[in-house]
């Protein structure tokens, strides 16, 4: 039969790495927050597997794509476990941090209502639950691993003016707190958290907001320097089912349990 792409020198290099050093997949790799992890882990001599819409992720070590097109949770999730599965052949990762998303509004009278709610349910919902199951599957049973899930600080409460982003956020919260309780299928050490932003400074905030309100927005490297110090060990890590408020005033940030 033909060569099976495992047997590649770029992939046999890669796994030989995965043996001496902490082995983190980013859910969401591709995007602004994701890519800022990626490369902070990077830098932390990780390996690291980005998963994301289409595109892979250059910095990363591995790269799953995920079809942008229709198809159900179900599919999606079949092809994510199937593609992540080959990358990680046997191999158990450190952490599996998500944070994939998007920003839709819409009150229950507007034309595009259920379209963004469809839309939110998918980049929450959809990777937040596809993210669990691998870790389910993936994670070291370690007092050191962790799944890490993207809430949202206004999800906390009601969200009129954005009813799908806060209802998909809210089952994000509910996900973890469920998660971090006994028997929820995570290996028995692991921890699971949630980090509640309230805006994040990213290139596309700035092109829908401006930079009127940039003291108050969460910056890219904070959250990624968050991470990589509870994966690394260099911060100790909160409880399990802790749901983290990122909330930041004249440029500092500051992390608030919920």
């Amino acid at each position: 039969g033909g060569t099976n792409s495992s047997d590649s020198p770029q992939f046999k290099q890669a796994k030989s790495n995965m043996s001496s050093t902490k082995r983190i997949l980013v859910y969401g790799g591709r995007g602004a927050l994701g890519s800022a992890c990626v490369m902070k882990f990077k830098q932390l001599g990780c390996w690291v597997c980005s998963v994301d819409i289409g595109a892979d992720n250059p910095d990363a070590d591995a790269s799953v794509a995920v079809s942008p097109s229709g198809g159900s949770l179900t599919d999606q999730h079949a092809a994510v476990v199937a593609d992540v599965a080959k990358v990680l052949d046997g191999a158990k990762l450190d952490a599996v941090i998500c944070v994939a998303g998007g920003w839709a509004g819409g009150d229950a009278g507007s034309d595009n209502f259920v379209a963004n709610c469809d839309l939110v349910l998918k980049q929450s919902v959809w990777t937040s639950v596809i993210a669990a199951s691998l870790a389910a599957k993936h994670l070291l049973d370690s007092k050191d691993s962790l799944l890490l899930l993207t809430g949202a600080q206004p999800a906390l409460g009601p969200t009129p003016g954005m009813i799908g982003y806060g209802m998909a956020k809210a089952a994000v919260h509910h996900l973890v707190r469920s998660l971090a309780e006994k028997n929820s299928g995570l290996p028995s050490g692991a921890r699971a958290l949630a980090i509640l932003p309230v805006t994040l400074d990213t290139p596309a905030n700035r092109r829908a907001m401006g930079e009127a309100g940039l003291s108050e927005w969460t910056p890219l490297s904070f959250v990624a320097d968050l991470l990589a110090n509870w994966v690394s060990g260099a911060a100790d890590v909160p409880q399990s089912g802790s749901l983290l408020i990122l909330v930041t005033k004249d440029f500092k940030t500051e992390v608030l349990p919920a």
